[in-house]
């Protein structure tokens, strides 16, 4: 049987495959896997070659590094470079493999690829909400974009769960930022900058109702508690309070100096 031909790996394959590692879950980057299969093939590689990228990023993974994860040892110079490029610059080239990816499966703008359906990768309409005041056509279509990225990276990081409750339902989930988004331009796209949460729990976080200390465990407003008891709030808060939050699986940790800011500025424990 002739050796298949190889494909040189363009720095665009390479962020498409860096836009698939920070989606997938730890254990899913098989050459078996229907998403790697289907996206080996729109880039005109095997899914063997994309499935050893992955892996190879992997082991650049600081997150798995502290947990004694090891992925491939022979990680091309190239490899390394674009990881720390794109873990400096995520708001640019967040959006721009997203973009890439995009466009392996879709001209149309107002569509979105999302990978929140177990082993399938489908289009959806896009329903980012974009700022009034941002009028020019590229613009808008970068910045849904970079929201697409940031919402499927922090989501499927956590498992596809609000990291409070374990509510499991996508349409229910909201990328949730710690510094608010509209704010904070360069924290937009940082996966650490990101909380997986029910839309109830991310309406409560984005008014300091809630927020999370040190060790990650939830903690209540005087504010929010002034309301108790109440069964709603009881069953949505209450028994929460002072447990701590579900942690993401790679990438997405919240970083302790942006929960600090939440914790300071936004929180209202009055």
């Amino acid at each position: 049987m002739p050796k298949a031909i190889s494909v040189k790996w363009t720095r665009e394959h390479v962020l498409i495959a860096l836009n698939l590692y920070h989606k997938l879950p730890f254990g899913k980057y098989d050459r078996r896997n229907p998403i790697v299969i289907d996206i080996a093939s729109r880039m005109g590689r095997t899914p063997n070659s994309l499935a050893m990228k992955l892996a190879n990023f992997a082991s650049l993974d600081p997150v798995h590094r502290a947990r004694g994860v090891k992925g491939l040892s022979g990680t091309a110079k190239q490899d390394r470079i674009i990881w720390e490029e794109f873990r400096s610059q995520t708001q640019t080239l967040g959006a721009e493999s997203e973009q890439l990816l995009h466009d392996l499966y879709t001209d149309d703008e107002e569509e979105e690829v999302d990978f929140l359906q177990t082993g399938n990768v489908r289009l959806e309409r896009s329903h980012v909400l974009i700022d009034p005041a941002t009028t020019q056509v590229m613009a808008v279509v970068k910045v849904r974009r970079g929201q697409q990225f940031f919402r499927q990276t922090v989501l499927n990081a956590y498992g596809i769960r609000c990291c409070i409750t374990g509510i499991n339902i996508p349409r229910l989930l909201v990328a949730s930022h710690i510094k608010p988004w509209s704010d904070f331009p360069n924290e937009r796209l940082n996966p650490q900058n990101g909380l997986c949460l029910s839309a109830l729990h991310d309406a409560a976080f984005d008014e300091g109702l809630i927020t999370l200390d040190e060790r990650l465990k939830l903690v209540l407003s005087k504010r929010l508690k002034e309301y108790l008891p109440h069964a709603a709030l009881e069953q949505n808060f209450g028994q929460y309070e002072g447990k701590p939050i579900q942690l993401p699986n790679k990438i997405a940790e919240p970083h302790p100096t942006l929960l600090e800011y939440h914790r300071d500025v936004i929180f209202k424990d009055l």
